[in-house]
């Protein structure tokens, strides 16, 4: 028996509803969906009995790239239905997709992100054809707005739960599904990622219609993959034995594809994790399915006609509570204007864009900069009208309505497997007390509540929500030893907890993980790189990550400006004087930063000379900065601890370095000689010594002349005043 394919759009009341009426008039052997293959052996733990919206999270990190990718599912999702409802019917259920880390997902962080870049002619064809303004628009009109009783007037509220807003015209529907995404896909050719998706589901649906028999199969799949789908399932069994690895199709004559595997060193998995209204919202920047996740909650539950009343109820009651005026006459007027519009379109009753064209033509008053967001798909713009703004949260499910509000967040059920860091976390927070939501104050000189002030920094750094921190040391150099944390809200806490697992399985290596990341996301940019130093240093994760350390030194070896290397020198600086505190100055990552540093400074700077012309990195030409300040001041500002901690001692008394030159501090090419004629490249003899103690390491002079060109060497170099201004050697009066 053939497969019967239904093409949806992800997240559409009227899709979720075919399904149901497929389920139940075909009683299928098996129903196939789109989803993560590897997520098959887990179909028990999706249908534990969650809260919806929740999110299959899948997250995959090797040597050169890291993915994270989200397959969210609500009460109207169509997958969900067709899994709930699949089980119900006793089918066997699968998802037949490539799992999400697999390349074929590259650049894409939603699997349900609609491909509407290479059907975007189709569609806009359409669009002119019925006079509507956008793509949601064209669905509304085609496919939303029949409830099953479209000779009503409209005035009563249609009845029924979770199907409820049936049609009572499954096979036109599906006839005109067919047919719209026919249409989209047309001759259009795939990526090379959809190629290889739609490869692999048509080997699941040849396995599933080897395996049934003359029992129906079902395939849920979203309607651009539907007409690929049907052509390649219709193709003879390809020879061969394909493995587990490569993701194809079992040996021919039975089994079922195998799923591939990551690499040999990756680190790969999925978790559920709650999901919210808002990350599913079109105008907060959701990549695919329907906008208004709130509305379409009501259409799914009450029907189109109610969920239109209810829709102006509730956007009256949120402007009222902000203080917006609101009258029964604007009420009135809406209601009448959206009616009329819906007359005007054809529409059988107001739909949701009937309705928000209603509320704008009432409510707002005067001219708009720009068009009425629903008119397009994306992120609100900014400068976009309150009242228009207002009017999209209470469809987006962040506002109150009359039945308790439409926002919803997911709950997972409790016996839903977490990740090792959720446990970790948990331990560690009840271990230090932090897990009481009360205000904490921690002095940082305590050993306790240093270690209590670093598990709440890793979670900050993670992104976890529930603590925020209100004082503290703001950078380095700020003589703070106290810091204070106050309860934050924790919306989003267990979804971001699960999602942070993606990094590590315990906080610590989570934390150094997430700023290795943002190390290299920086590049060569000091602030940042500056900023990445402090975190490290204020979470300890700079003592747990070989591959930070070697990310914060890379980066700084490449920064071009020697103010900029001045600001990360300083930050080091800072850090190094309170090492009472936090105890890094003789650790590997401020040693590394601070080589990497002064070498690229030094680098930088090799050949400068004083006076008109100097045109250093970082100084405008003709400023006629001296080289000695070009030098000093940041190479200065490293600590002589900093070096030691590699492997090297500070200067001795009478001016002559420890290590061999180029260990500690980078020697430099010797300078050729000026051309035509030019004086050569000089060095400047041993210095008298002044002082008896040791020196900063690092403070080099380099006399300058009209003719001169000067080269700082490790064994003959001029002791400058440190950057303190104390002054461990000074050439003699006679070479002054």
């Amino acid at each position: 028996m053939p497969a019967t394919f239904l093409g949806v759009r992800h997240h559409s009341p009227a899709c979720a509803r075919l399904v149901a009426e497929a389920v139940e008039e075909l009683r299928p052997a098996f129903v196939l969906v789109e989803g993560p293959a590897d997520f098959n052996d887990r179909l028990d733990e999706l249908l534990l009995g969650h809260e919806l919206p929740v999110a299959v999270f899948s997250h995959y990190r090797d040597g050169q790239r890291a993915v994270s990718s989200w397959t969210p599912l609500c009460d109207y999702s169509p997958e969900w239905v067709a899994v709930s409802s699949g089980r119900a019917a006793g089918a066997e259920v699968r998802f037949i997709d490539l799992p999400a880390w697999h390349p074929a997902f590259a650049e894409r962080t939603n699997r349900y992100a609609d491909a509407e870049a290479r059907y975007a002619e189709a569609t806009a064809r359409l669009c002119r054809h019925f006079s509507v303004d956008s793509v949601d628009a064209l669905w509304d009109r085609l496919f939303e707005t029949e409830d099953g009783d479209a000779s009503g007037d409209g005035d009563g509220p249609e009845s029924g739960s979770g199907s409820g807003s049936g049609s009572g015209d499954g096979d036109g529907a599906a006839r005109r599904l067919e047919a719209y995404f026919d249409l989209v896909r047309g001759e259009a050719e795939a990526d090379a990622g959809d190629r290889a998706r739609e490869e692999y589901m048509a080997a699941w649906v040849r396995a599933a219609l080897r395996e049934a028999g003359e029992r129906p199969v079902l395939v849920v799949t979203g309607g651009f993959h539907t007409p690929a789908l049907r052509a390649l399932a219709a193709l003879p069994e390809p020879c061969g034995d394909s493995t587990a690895e490569d993701g194809g199709p079992g040996p021919e004559g039975g089994g079922w594809p195998g799923v591939p595997a990551p690499p040999e060193g990756a680190l790969a998995g999925s978790f559920l994790v709650p999901y919210s209204f808002r990350r599913m919202d079109a105008f907060t920047g959701y990549q695919s399915g329907m906008p208004s996740p709130g509305y379409y909650q009501q259409v799914w539950e009450h029907g189109p006609r109610e969920a239109a009343d209810r829709l102006l109820r509730a956007v009256a009651e949120r402007l009222r509570a902000r203080s917006l005026p609101v009258s029964t006459a604007d009420l009135i007027a809406a209601r009448t204007q959206a009616r009329g519009l819906a007359a005007l379109r054809g529409h059988p009753h107001p739909t949701r864009l009937d309705v928000l064209d209603g509320l704008a033509g009432a409510l707002v008053s005067e001219a708009l900069d720009q068009p009425l967001p629903w008119t397009r798909r994306g992120p609100l713009a900014a400068g976009t009208h309150p009242v228009v703004a207002e009017m999209l949260a209470v469809c987006g499910g962040t506002g109150e309505g009359p039945d308790g509000g439409w926002g919803r967040t997911g709950r997972l059920h409790p016996g839903t497997p977490a990740p090792p860091l959720v446990h970790d976390v948990a331990a560690q927070l009840e271990r230090l007390g932090l897990d009481g939501g009360e205000p904490v104050r921690l002095d940082l000189t305590d050993a306790r509540d240093l270690e209590r002030s670093r598990v709440l920094h890793r979670l900050r750094l993670l992104g976890v929500p529930g603590a925020v921190r209100t004082a503290g040391p703001a950078h380095g150099a700020d003589p703070v030893f106290e810091e204070r944390w106050e309860p934050g809200s924790r919306q989003g806490r267990e979804a971001a907890l699960v999602e942070a697992g993606a990094f590590g399985a315990t906080l610590e290596d989570a934390a150094a993980a997430a700023l290795g990341e943002r190390a290299e996301d920086a590049g060569p940019q000091a602030d940042r790189l500056a900023g990445i130093l402090f975190d490290a240093v204020l979470s300890g994760a700079g003592e747990l990550s070989e591959r930070l350390v070697a990310v914060l030194a890379d980066g700084v070896r490449e920064l071009n400006d020697t103010a900029a290397l001045g600001e990360v020198l300083a930050t080091a600086l800072g850090l190094w004087r309170h090492d009472r505190v936090y105890g890094v100055a003789r650790g590997p990552m401020l040693a590394a930063v601070i080589d990497g540093a002064v070498s690229r400074v030094l680098w930088l700077v090799e050949g400068v000379r004083a006076g008109a012309g100097a045109g250093a990195p970082g100084i405008p030409p003709d400023s006629g900065t001296p080289a000695v300040a070009v030098v000093a001041a940041p190479v200065a500002a490293a600590p002589a601890a900093a070096w030691t901690s590699a492997g090297c001692a500070p200067w001795s008394p009478c001016g002559t370095p420890c290590c061999t030159p180029g260990r500690c501090r980078p020697s430099l090419r010797r300078l050729p000689r000026r051309a035509r004629g030019g004086s050569p490249a000089i060095r400047t003899p041993p210095p008298t010594c002044a002082a008896r103690r040791p020196a900063w390491p690092g403070c080099w002079t380099v006399p300058a002349g009209p003719s001169t060109t000067a080269r700082p060497s490790a064994r003959r170099a001029t002791r400058a005043r440190s950057a303190t201004g104390s002054p461990a050697c000074s050439p003699s009066p006679a070479r002054r």
